[in-house]
Order: structure tokens, then sequence, then C-alpha cells
């Protein structure tokens, strides 16, 4: 008998890239093209304002914009996850108000970043996000970031929130999660495109990905495929995408080579970034061209 785990933010989520002007200002026109193609494609959330949407630069008023067309475009045909995301556990707070108020689903909650607080100061971080909406939360345990993992003792305690349902794991110790994720009974999801596979066979809900931008038939492809207990024919399509998955996040920044497939496949007006990012370079933007060529996506 297939089993098929609960999935209160979708199988298929896309950390959507937002686009901007050459000028510089965000593009809600190409937004809007680019959620609309990845939603026609498989996904089924929608992550707007996370690290590869660029958040540390964007800024609440744009956040907020962002939300509203988005939601718009794509209606109920997708979950809209939002980034809820600062070391400010203040701004966090306003951020998550103004994602709700704009239309957003659900939010996404990281650990705060560079000033490590506490295990304790940590909970009550996220308690506070948490606490200032109506909104289902997923955690983000991305330590390599951060410098602050979730303790087992933390993700124990946060799991009986009503409001916090998930977790999405970037730490790249899947053999954890499956244990943390039995032990809190709260979803898990991937955070990182090259363990997707084994995050769903281990019985995660899916996975929050950015190779999907130019992949996500195929990882939609997967995940029926998983759900059907086709496990062979889903690590077989999982192992063609290796090249798409190194292209993308194996050199270059992970925001900054999936705008650029956006922008070469046409879908956003300018592959525009805000410093501290830079574009790709010259051999990175070859690298990825030959990789999208080769799967017949260029």
């Amino acid at each position: 008998m297939s089993y098929t785990p609960r999935r209160l933010f979708g199988s298929l989520a896309t950390a959507m890239v937002t686009p901007f002007h050459a000028d510089g200002a965000i593009d809600l026109d190409s937004a809007v093209r680019l959620a609309k193609k990845l939603v026609d494609d498989g996904s089924d959330t929608i992550v707007l304002s996370g690290t590869t949407g660029e958040s540390p630069t964007t800024h609440q008023p744009e956040k907020n914009e962002l939300t509203v067309a988005v939601k718009e475009a794509v209606g109920e045909r997708a979950f809209i996850l939002c980034g809820a995301c600062s070391n400010d556990t203040a701004h966090a707070v306003r951020i998550g108000q103004g994602a709700q108020a704009s239309g957003a689903d659900g939010l996404l909650v990281v650990s705060p970043y560079y000033n490590r607080p506490s295990q304790v100061g940590l909970r009550a971080h996220v308690r506070a996000i948490a606490d200032a909406t109506d909104l289902p939360v997923m955690l983000y345990d991305i330590p390599g970031r951060t410098g602050l993992a979730f303790s087992d003792e933390t993700l124990d305690d946060l799991a009986t929130h009503p409001r916090i349902k998930a977790v999405k794991d970037a730490t790249g110790n899947v053999e954890q999660g499956v244990e943390r994720m039995h032990r809190t009974k709260l979803e898990y999801y991937s955070g990182d495109d090259g363990l997707n596979f084994a995050w769903m066979t281990g019985g995660a809900s899916g996975f929050v990905s950015v190779v999907s931008h130019v992949a996500s038939s195929h990882y939609r492809k997967m995940i029926d495929l998983l759900d059907a207990d086709k496990v062979w024919e889903a690590r077989e399509l999982a192992y063609s995408l290796r090249p798409l998955v190194t292209a993308i996040m194996g050199g270059g920044q992970g925001a900054v080579m999936a705008k650029a497939a956006m922008y070469l496949q046409g879908v956003i007006e300018t592959p525009v970034l805000r410093l501290p990012l830079v574009g790709a370079s010259d051999d990175e933007m070859e690298s990825l061209k030959s990789a999208l060529k080769v799967a017949e996506l260029l």
C-alpha cells in the first residue's frame, strides 16, 4: 500500500527569484510571468522573499507588493509561502504581519543569523513570529548560512506550537532529519536539491527547490513516481537531473544562477541582482547554457 505524507505546504515548492528591472527596481510583470510558469510546470507552492528571492536586500513594501501580485496571478493554484526572515525579531514580526495582510498562506522562518542567540533566544524569536499571525509556519534550518542550528530540544519545544507545522532542512544530515521528523511529527521538506530524492525516500513531505525554476515538470514527475511506489524509476529521473543541479547549485550562488537561467529562457526581463550579489561569471554562464541545452531547456 502506498503512503502519502501530510503536505500542508504542498510537495514541490520553488524558492522563486525576485526579478528586477535594469535600474534595480522590482519587476512585478516578470514576477507574475515567472510564478505562472512555475505553477503551470508543476510547482504547487511558491516561496517569495526567501534567500533565493534576495530577501536581505528587498524591503517590506516591495515584499508586500510582490506577494499581492503573485497571489492574484496564481490564485488558489499554489500555496504562497513568504519569508519572515530577519535577525531582528521585531522586524521579522512586521514582515510576517505584512505577508498575511498581502495574502500569504504561510510563513518561512529562519534562525537569527550573525547575532547567534542561545537556543532559548531562538525559541523566543520563532514563537514571537508565530504568535504574530494566524498563518502556519515552516522553520528553516540552514546553519551553514546562519551559524545557528535548531537543536533537538528546540525542535521538540517548537513542535508543540499550534502554528508551527514543518521544517525546511538544509543541514545536509538526512539521517538526523528523518529521526526528527518521526519524533516531532512535523512535516519535513528537503532544502537541498542534491538531496531531494534521499529526503523523499526517507519520508519527507516534499522539497523546497531552486533547480525547479527549470525542472518543475521533472520534479513533479519524480514526486508522482514516488507516490506510486515507483522508486527505481524516480531514482533514475533524479539522477538525470544531476547536471542541472550542478549547473545551478554546484558552483555559483543559487539565486544568481536561477535568475540567469530564467533570463536565458526569456521568462524575466533582466538577470539584474542587488549587491552584494553579482552576476554569473562567463564560465558559469557557459556551463549553465550547456546544461540547459543538453536537457533541451534552451
